[in-house]
């Protein structure tokens, strides 16, 4: 297993096609506007190697019995479940921003499930070939990043049906060798400073589709793959300074890309799904399960670290034993707890699939999913409501050390004695980046929109069941379903 130190030198012998604000990158790991989410993503490999947080962080590989990154592993069993979730709180705890690599751990989960039973039914190898690719991955404990999300054009039509057939990633020629891929996946979080793309569809598919129903594994920097970095609010703040940024280490969420397929040639052992249309729903279905599950444990880590800045703000203010302060300080908390306690459940309910591998309940993982997307918001505006306005006004970091100035600055911007200004404006910022749009857009429709929950949640609740046992205790006949 890799470092942290050996992940980011790893990125270095990468040669992918990168741009960002009009510019081609040289260097993903030396960029200021993509380094914070490179040192994010490296904190899941020192939690890996770390001896104190290795039981967290790495797992036996049940393919060779090796000693894993836990990204890369398919979990057995409830503990491996349960030690995922836990690990995605840690990590959160660590960074206070997203680390990137859930997608596609939750993607090789899926797909693994997926090929045996596709194997099964057609008669495919697939399962074997994704077996060989996976104990790669594993031994050279690779960054995957999953490229699930299309472009989607014209939400009203399917893949086959949009203007631009382009709109869905999709298969342009196949050779006995292999295929060509054209399309776009937007979205893509941990692209820029990952190895290798997982690439699946992003919905259930129609025979006629066949084209559009293509899983497979292609390297960042292979010909044809062109990534553009997505911006982020205030993000410019990241080559002028460190205190302006909040959390200058490892950034706001997971540094998105787009990420345009030109063409791409695919040799057959990277190819783990090639037209099977009867498989695209049930991977979407799977893998969204498993990454609804990861929102409660992740977003619990991450808001951990606000209600700590939200709670020490407070403290410099001076009210922090104030009544109604506890008392917002105390729903933070539960809030955050009912988001972990949701991962935790559908951990615990889980079931074990014809290949062995464990999987999370779906009501219960849509549920938990569903509820960051309503507590999330929620918990950011008790911390702008405890932190004050000073959050939306804060002088730059340039100002802060203008010989003219900056002793005005510390001078009114200190609270209590002991308490230096630049204390105070640190912890503000980092509540101004931890609550800004950018967050609450991502745990709102990151792993599917809050509407994608209810779907689920709609077809996996047994209404007709309720409503008998409604009927029994009220002692009355009827029939139906909501």
């Amino acid at each position: 297993m890799m470092t942290g130190a050996e992940y980011i030198e790893s990125l270095r012998r990468l040669k992918p096609e990168l741009h960002f604000m009009g510019q081609r990158v040289e260097s993903v790991v030396d960029h200021p506007a993509m380094r914070p989410h490179v040192n994010s993503a490296a904190a899941t490999y020192d939690l890996a190697t770390n001896p104190e947080t290795a039981e967290l962080g790495s797992a036996v590989s049940h393919l060779t019995g090796r000693r894993i990154n836990r990204w890369t592993h398919i979990p057995q069993d409830r503990e491996d479940l349960v030690k995922k979730v836990k690990m995605l709180r840690a990590v959160g705890q660590v960074t206070g921003t997203c680390f990137q690599r859930c997608v596609g751990m939750d993607g090789f989960i899926s797909t693994y499930s997926v090929t045996f039973e596709m194997d099964r039914k057609h008669g495919t190898d697939y399962h074997e070939r994704f077996k060989r690719f996976l104990v790669e991955t594993q031994d050279a404990d690779l960054m995957t990043a999953g490229a699930m999300t299309d472009p989607k054009g014209d939400r009203s039509k399917r893949p086959g049906e949009q203007h631009d057939p382009d709109l869905f990633v999709r298969v342009v020629e196949r050779r006995p060798d292999g295929v060509v891929i054209r399309g776009c996946k937007l979205h893509q979080t941990g692209a820029v400073n990952s190895h290798q793309f997982l690439v699946m569809p992003g919905q259930g598919l129609v025979e006629s589709e066949r084209d559009y129903a293509i899983v497979c594994a292609v390297p960042v920097d292979a010909p044809g793959v062109i990534m553009v970095f997505g911006r982020q609010v205030n993000d410019s703040r990241k080559w002028e300074g460190k205190v302006d940024q909040g959390n200058p280490t490892y950034g706001v969420v997971g540094g998105e890309a787009m990420v345009i397929f030109e063409d791409v040639f695919v040799p057959n052992a990277r190819i783990f799904m090639n037209g099977e249309t009867d498989f695209a729903g049930l991977l979407v279905d799977r893998f969204a399960s498993y990454h609804r599950q990861n929102y409660g444990a992740c977003k619990s880590g991450n808001l951990d670290v606000l209600v700590g800045a939200t709670a020490s703000l407070a403290e410099m203010h001076g009210v922090l034993k104030a009544g109604h302060v506890r008392d917002k300080l105390a729903e933070m908390g539960h809030l955050v707890e009912t988001m972990y306690g949701g991962a935790l459940a559908c951990s615990h309910e889980c079931t074990n699939l014809g290949c062995g591998t464990a999987f999370v309940d779906p009501l219960q993982a849509n549920v938990s999913k569903l509820n960051v997307g309503r507590y999330y918001p929620e918990v950011t505006r008790l911390a702008q409501d405890i932190a004050g306005g000073f959050i939306a006004t804060l002088p730059s970091e340039q100002d802060l050390e203008s010989p003219r100035v900056g002793d005005y600055i510390r001078k009114y911007y200190q609270t209590q004695e002991d308490v230096p200004a630049e204390a105070r404006i640190k912890l503000g910022r980092l509540v101004e980046n931890m609550t800004g749009s950018t967050p609450i857009v991502e745990c709102m429709h990151g792993a599917g929109s809050p509407q994608a929950q209810k779907v689920v949640i709609q077809r996996q609740l047994d209404w007709g069941a309720r409503m008998k046992m409604a009927r029994r205790v009220a002692k009355v006949g009827g029939k139906g379903n909501p």
